[in-house]
């Protein structure tokens, strides 16, 4: 696919496009009646949704906040976090969510970053708030400065949204910046009813009659698709859960509203795969991202379930997935296809389109890509590269088309001469019957040369044997590719969104 090619996708939209109102006018006139949210309050209409977005959109004005200005969002799982999020797009206010567990030192920085002139803060979390003049401060659920729900109470309700179109500016959502600061990639308005139709609804099939949960939060980009485009888009209900995501937690959720298409990561079904789950009749689909999804993980949902789990590959440059397996047809142990409306390369050293098989660097094109990073126009130009998104990521394709990841840029390893990715050897480790998770990075040996180091955990109660996990992964990759050293921990360390933080690793 060319950029034209994704410039007429953009174009099906209408010009004149406001996505707050794409997304929950359709409902409002079809299912006005119908549960939209179940969150810890209780349950939602899309009809009182919609009424409490309007309020929100017409709160701006008495705050001071005009179309344009940036607001940021550090709000776990509830309701308040569509009624701001949506309210703030209405209205044409640039609505800028964040990671909920950074430190106060990175909120600073944000709050400074991006010129925003007001703060949506869950009460619990205010504490990590250093509010410096000038900065409207709002809570929900207890918590300093004024109220959410009385800011709402008081708001004159404003029905007509702002005339944005499809390629303004929308939202903003920042990186993960597991290395150095976070990046603001700048989305457009037309980018969410984009996902919707090429992933949510088109590749997943987000149905009207669907209950979704996500493990991921709705400040990410994944987890905003999964727990607020998709269901809003496809008129079904979403349940949103405020708190981690412990294995208890989640299948009480879905037992108890009828959970059927599930949102998480591999770290979070590695640990829930392994705790006493019961039959959970409802559930018809997972979801997986984040991180490769381990075959193994794959076919112990099946074999649990009778549904399939697709993996996918999506990044905060491109808002959601554009790499995934298809329901029906899943392949276990690769990523998949591109989604329909994306085109990737998998490039060698020089540019070239890499051979079959062969592991190069994964560049993408498609509709929904951020254009730039606020403030950053060095790392734009080295990302946003024409019609192409340079990813980071390392990957395969065989004469299929299937496309299997084979790790970061900077985690791969060079062992011999020969390319070994991180995660075949991860996949090994993690199909032995005593191992939880496992991470591998590379580390010099005598002669300063680099050989696969793994770091292991445990299943509860097993002592570790590094003979024998050596031995295991020799039965099942080439010898060169089993792990020189063995690091045994109580756990790995990892981003907010369960990704695996290899540079601690390493360091």
């Amino acid at each position: 696919m060319t950029d034209t090619t994704a410039a007429r996708i953009l174009a099906d939209l209408p010009e004149r496009f406001n996505a707050a109102q794409d997304l929950i006018a359709p409902n409002l006139a079809a299912r006005a009646d119908k549960t939209a949210i179940i969150d810890v309050r209780g349950s939602m209409t899309y009809g009182e949704l919609a009424g409490r977005i309007d309020r929100m959109a017409g709160a701006w004005a008495g705050l001071g906040v005009t179309r344009g200005d940036r607001v940021l969002l550090c709000l776990l799982d509830t309701r308040d976090f569509p009624t701001v999020f949506l309210g703030a797009i209405k209205a044409g206010v640039i609505p800028v969510p964040l990671n909920t567990l950074m430190t106060a030192d990175d909120f600073a920085w944000a709050l400074d970053n991006s010129g925003a002139k007001a703060v949506f803060v869950t009460g619990e979390l205010a504490n990590k708030w250093r509010v410096v003049e000038g900065v409207h401060f709002i809570s929900s659920e207890g918590g300093p400065g004024e109220d959410l729900e009385d800011l709402l109470r008081n708001a004159t309700p404003r029905a007509e949204p702002a005339d944005t179109s499809r390629d303004e500016t929308a939202f903003w959502l920042y990186t993960s910046g597991s290395t150095g600061r976070p990046k603001g990639a700048m989305h457009r308005h037309g980018s969410l009813r984009l996902t919707a139709n090429l992933y949510g609804i088109g590749t997943a099939g987000y149905r009207e009659d669907d209950v979704i949960l996500s493990v991921a939060k709705q400040f990410f980009a994944y987890g905003l698709g999964n727990a607020l485009t998709f269901p809003f888009a496809a008129g079904a209900t979403v349940v949103l859960h405020r708190d981690r995501a412990t294995p208890q937690a989640i299948t009480d959720l879905i037992a108890a509203h009828g959970v059927t298409i599930l949102g998480g990561v591999p770290t979070f079904y590695a640990g829930w795969l392994a705790s006493d789950l019961p039959a959970l009749p409802s559930l018809r689909l997972g979801l997986s991202a984040g991180e490769a999804l381990p075959a193994h993980l794959g076919e112990a949902f099946r074999n649990k379930f009778g549904a399939d789990i697709i993996d996918g590959l999506g990044s905060t440059e491109m808002l959601h997935i554009f790499i995934s397996q298809q329901p029906g047809t899943v392949r276990y142990g690769c990523t998949g296809k591109p989604v329909k409306g994306y085109s990737v390369r998998v490039v060698d050293d020089a540019g070239q389109e890499a051979a079959s098989g062969e592991v190069g660097d994964l560049l993408v094109c498609g509709p929904t890509s951020a254009y730039e990073y606020w403030q950053n126009p060095d790392k734009s130009a080295e990302t946003f590269q024409g019609d192409w998104t340079v990813t980071g990521d390392k990957y395969s394709r065989d004469a299929k088309g299937w496309l299997t990841y084979a790790g970061r840029g900077d985690d791969m390893l060079k062992v011999g001469g020969i390319y070994v990715s991180p995660i075949e050897v991860e996949e090994a480790l993690s199909s032995h019957p005593d191992v939880l998770e496992a991470a591998v990075v590379g580390a010099p040996d005598g002669d300063d040369l680099i050989k696969p180091h793994a770091f292991v955990v445990l299943r509860d109660g097993v002592a570790g044997d590094e003979g024998a996990l050596k031995a295991h992964v020799k039965t099942l990759l080439a010898p060169y590719k089993y792990p020189r050293w063995i690091t045994f921990l109580h756990q790995l360390p990892k981003t907010a969104t369960g990704k695996i933080q290899r540079f601690q690793l390493r360091s």
